[in-house]
């Protein structure tokens, strides 16, 4: 199957490239503010507008800065997504008119081998008129007046679109004929082979973003010295050889926004980020915590931490920056010390030290994550989970308060990824919580699921004299 024709966003900052990005998208997926310069990194989706396919990136405002500064590093980026483009869709500000930055992108732009459409965003009403007119003298022919605000221009974004991403003929290999009888219309187990949505989580500058970088073999996010440079949630779709088995493992991993305690968030567009970056723990199925071994584990890493078990993803810990840090055997054991004590409801979290720089332990990280999945995903069969079950009770019954026993009838698995459990019986509400953590323990310890969340509801029979 041929990948989607590529559409990149280009243009100066805060000209409405990520209200576009959205618009086209369908969803509110790249971060939007008032204050130019939220996009830093590039962000790409799929469209299907009015019966057209393609990929659109949203990419960082462009800025005229030297090249180590953190907008020039950001151009470099923009410069680097229009290698493979099929179209380069040029924006300005039809309110504001031509700038020289406007002018300055225009002549790059024509230094590159890219067809470039020209559009003139936030052209309701005839406040972008003479805009509009002005845009003529970039000689990129026709401006196309749109407003991603209000998704006037569509049509007109289709026409001129077309032409260049209906060049080929569609590969008949794209498309297969139904299989015949219903098949595969039952719930399916979960597919070990299916690719692997790891999240990358942690404090400002812990290295999220260069990590993902060294995976890739490549500068795909922006990265630098200063903190907090990562604003929205990126994903990227990754192949990993496991070198254990020389089988390619397909991956999705999402890098996201440093996330301080909540005391220091004033700033709106923060706020806007660290929802990103909770909205991507969702989503993943693996999140790895990724620890600054500089810094050691703080307050804030155990908070994010338990943000992840609460979501019920499962949850490795990485100890970034390990070609620096100093006594790391002392340090390996502190860390792994404090987590135990400071996430008491789920000891044994993986942890692996690794570094962004040397590339360190980074087969080790991704191996984990896979066997943490497995675990997240797999499922008992209730004999077998019951037969595990009467031996718990029998080894330590529950106690009697009051002299009435708390009778334990039967367990079942109700659902996967997190595992989630519910025992029968009567007088539950008076089992001591320590029971459950025993219980608890138990399914963990052996029945294969590791240091994975699990659920465990206790359910009775409703007495019908209760009122």
């Amino acid at each position: 199957m041929r990948p989607l024709p590529q559409v990149v966003i280009i243009g100066r900052p805060n000209v409405g490239k990520s209200t576009i990005f959205n618009r086209l998208v369908g969803k509110r997926i790249a971060l939007v503010d008032d204050q130019p310069g939220v996009t830093r990194d590039r962000r790409y989706g799929d469209v299907s507008l009015l019966g057209l396919d393609f990929q659109v990136v949203d990419t960082a405002g462009w800025e005229d800065e030297e090249p180590d500064t953190l907008p020039g590093r950001m151009r470099a980026q923009t410069e680097m997504s229009l290698k493979g483009a099929d179209v380069a869709l040029f924006v300005i500000d039809s309110r504001a008119g031509l700038t020289p930055l406007d002018e300055e992108i225009a002549r790059w732009l024509r230094g590159q081998n890219v067809p470039v459409l020209l559009l003139a965003n936030k052209a309701e009403g005839r406040s972008g008129d003479d805009g509009i007119m002005e845009a003529y003298a970039l000689g990129f022919g026709d401006p196309i007046p749109f407003s991603a605000e209000h998704g006037l221009g569509t049509v007109d974004l289709f026409e001129a679109l077309r032409p260049h991403i209906e060049g080929e003929e569609l590969d008949e290999d794209e498309f297969e004929e139904p299989a015949e009888g219903g098949e595969g219309e039952e719930e399916e187990e979960h597919d070990s082979s299916a690719p692997l949505s790891l999240a990358i989580v942690g404090r400002p500058n812990a290295g999220k973003s260069t990590l993902i970088n060294r995976l890739l073999g490549e500068d795909r996010l922006l990265t630098g010295p200063e903190a907090g440079i990562t604003r929205d949630s990126i994903s990227v779709d990754w192949q990993w050889t496991d070198p254990a088995t020389g089988e390619p493992r397909e991956i999705k991993l999402v890098d996201t926004a440093g996330m301080r305690k909540k005391a220091k968030v004033q700033d709106k567009l923060e706020r806007l980020s660290v929802a990103d970056a909770r909205h991507a723990i969702d989503y993943a199925e693996v999140v790895v915590l990724l620890l600054d071994a500089t810094r050691g584990l703080e307050v804030q890493d155990l908070k994010i931490a338990n943000l992840v078990l609460e979501e019920g993803r499962a949850l490795i810990v990485a100890v970034n920056k390990w070609d620096i840090a100093e006594g790391p055997s002392a340090l390996f054991n502190g860390i792994r010390t404090a987590l135990d004590e400071g996430l008491a409801q789920l000891k044994g979290v993986p942890l692996v030290a690794v570094s962004a720089i040397t590339g360190k332990g980074l087969d080790q990280m991704l191996s984990a994550a896979f066997e943490v999945r497995e675990a997240w995903s797999r499922r008992v069969s209730t004999a077998a989970l019951n037969r595990w079950f009467e031996q718990a009770v029998d080894a330590n019954p529950p106690p009697a308060p009051g002299g009435k026993r708390i009778k334990l009838r039967y367990i079942t698995q109700s659902s996967t990824r997190p595992p989630r459990f519910v025992i029968f019986g009567t007088r539950l509400t008076e089992l001591p919580t320590s029971y459950e953590r025993y219980l608890l323990n138990g399914i963990r310890r052996e029945l294969g699921f590791g240091a994975v969340p699990v659920r465990l509801t206790l359910k009775s029979p409703k007495n019908p004299f209760g009122n």
